[in-house]
């Protein structure tokens, strides 16, 4: 009863925040050109590998999550091209004790989502783990405890099917680096209520001549055939496959159906087949941009002669290419624009959708004080085993995913220090890391522009610019221009600010893109820390 009890209140802290963020509408980057068109990308953020259902006339998106936490974000779409985060499916990863520090690279890879017998189902691979499951009747509320359907090593890109005849099946692939095999994809069968494998793996596909890093399947039943959707050819040259076959564990034949061609996207593929009531068909997939991410486009889909073809068959070969601008979905009805939410007034009692943790949340992390109009990190002491021996150690990271190539990022926060060595910062996080660090020292507090090169790979942090500041209030600002030069500037009144250190040039994270946010550490061994009051953060042209 107890450990059912923690999990709501966990739930509760991850839920729906206040109305205010509803119809959100960026300031850097909207696809929705207001005209009956929209624009790809429709999300210029990293939302990786992208998979999409319908229910009725909603919409449903999540994505991979990796390591962070809440995992599995839930985003919810009328029109198929703007959409707002609503959820996250997994507020805690698991197993717990893995996840409760960083793990970067691991976690949530490929899950989809899909709707059946009115319940809504994710299923997910872990590298390390297996492939889970989590399931809920409203993709809004509580979504049930993670099940292992499947354990093993290397197991990815999970997705089930359910026939016709009540009977159950998932398709995966194999992560080289943790099954020593890659480019092949199997099926198995599970127990009809999806909870639990019931047969061994067989492989359905190999993809090493011509189709290498086959992987990211999604399962679907069509026209009298199984089809395998499936990526091939690596993230950024790759392309999209279609293969289909009579039985459910093959011979599958295979067509490219979508590739870049003469369009300015490299890599389409990995995403979703999704239809709308009035009969059109739409594929989402993700393009890999480097810092920002893996951002989220829409193609337009037909079939011919009974194949799929996505994007634009300019040259009828059946394969298409990526549109740049294109007529919206038909859904029979014009909704308002709205984006994934980025500013934050920390005016609710809940941490807003758009931020995760670095590890499983602590609720002594942050006190989310919105009746005070603030959040509060407390200084949270540093690990005491240091694997990389600079912030990808810290759990207690607080970032959000870079919305644009080009924007700003600015915030007001109040730093209460209580030991020397303490430290807080407004960071951009990734492989590389830059940040504007406030720290208290023998002499008061400091102003610092701290830049850690390949942090993953135990690089060190140097300082390039320190200056004492008085008071505790401050104004911190980056600048982020062609998705990864940064500018780092503070002020002590909002209005007029000075640029500290040199240029940083981000780097995406271990298969996520760069993030910004904060972080509050205190040394161990110097006593307990204050904290730091997050009064707003707004993203800016």
């Amino acid at each position: 009863m107890k450990k059912q009890t923690a999990f709501l209140l966990l739930w509760s802290v991850f839920s729906l925040t206040a109305t205010a963020q509803n119809n959100y509408v960026s300031r850097v980057w909207v696809a929705d050109n207001g005209d009956g068109t929209y624009t790809n990308p429709i999300i210029y953020a990293d939302y990786s590998d992208p998979d999409v259902c319908r229910a009725g006339e909603d919409y449903w998106m999540t994505a991979s999550s990796f390591v962070h936490s809440p995992g599995l974000p839930i985003l919810h779409s009328r029109d198929m091209v703007n959409w707002t985060i609503v959820n996250h499916a997994l507020p805690r990863l698991v197993p717990r004790e893995v996840f409760d520090v960083p793990q970067p690279g691991g976690g949530v890879w490929a899950p989809a989502i899909r709707y059946h017998n009115q319940e809504f189902y994710i299923y997910w691979g872990d590298p390390d783990f297996g492939i889970y499951m989590v399931k809920t009747d409203d993709p809004r509320g509580r979504w049930s405890d993670p099940v292992l359907v499947k354990a093993g090593k290397g197991l990815i890109d999970a997705c089930p099917l359910w026939d016709d005849d009540g009977r159950a099946y998932v398709v995966h692939a194999y992560a080289g680096s943790r099954a020593g095999v890659k480019s092949l994809l199997a099926v198995f069968e599970m127990t009809p209520d999806g909870t639990r494998a019931i047969t061994e793996s067989r492989l359905v596909f190999d993809g090493h001549e011509g189709n290498d890093t086959v992987e990211g399947a999604k399962f679907h039943k069509h026209d009298g055939y199984y089809w395998i959707f499936a990526p091939a050819g690596g993230v950024k040259p790759g392309w999209q496959l279609a293969m289909r076959s009579k039985e459910v564990y093959g011979p599958y034949e295979a067509r490219k159906i979508l590739a870049q061609g003469d369009a300015p996207f490299n890599g389409p593929h990995q995403g979703a087949w999704v239809d709308t009531p009035s009969g059109e068909h739409w594929f989402y997939h993700f393009q890999d941009v480097g810092t920002v991410g893996r951002i989220v486009h829409l193609q337009p889909m037909n079939w011919v002669n009974g194949w799929p073809v996505a994007g634009i068959d300019k040259n009828g070969t059946g394969c298409g290419e990526p549109v740049v601008t294109h007529k919206k979905p038909d859904v029979g009805v014009t909704y308002p624009v709205q984006t994934p939410q980025e500013d934050d007034e920390f005016d609710g009692m809940t941490l807003g959708l758009q931020w995760q943790w670095q590890a499983n949340y602590q609720p002594i992390w942050a006190y989310f004080a919105g009746d005070k109009g603030y959040m509060r990190l407390f200084s949270i002491f540093e690990p005491e085993e240091r694997v990389y021996g600079n912030l990808t150690d810290v759990p207690n990271m607080l970032l959000q995913k870079f919305p644009a190539p080009d924007f700003t990022a600015v915030t007001k926060v109040t730093f209460k220090p209580e030991v020397v060595g303490e430290r807080t910062g407004f960071i951009v996080f990734g492989r590389s890391y830059g940040m504007l660090a406030l720290e208290k020292t023998p002499d008061g507090l400091e102003i610092l522009q701290v830049e850690c090169k390949n942090a993953d790979r135990n690089g060190k942090e140097v300082i390039h610019a320190r200056q004492k500041i008085d008071g505790d209030t401050f104004y911190l600002k980056v600048t982020v221009r062609g998705g990864n030069q940064c500018t780092f500037s503070f002020s002590e009144n909002g209005r007029r600010y000075a640029d500290l250190g040199q240029e940083f040039i981000a780097r995406e994270g271990t298969w996520v893109g760069a993030k910004v946010g904060y972080f509050a550490t205190v040394p161990r061994g110097n006593g307990y820390g204050g904290w730091l009051d997050v009064d707003w953060f707004r993203m800016e042209k």
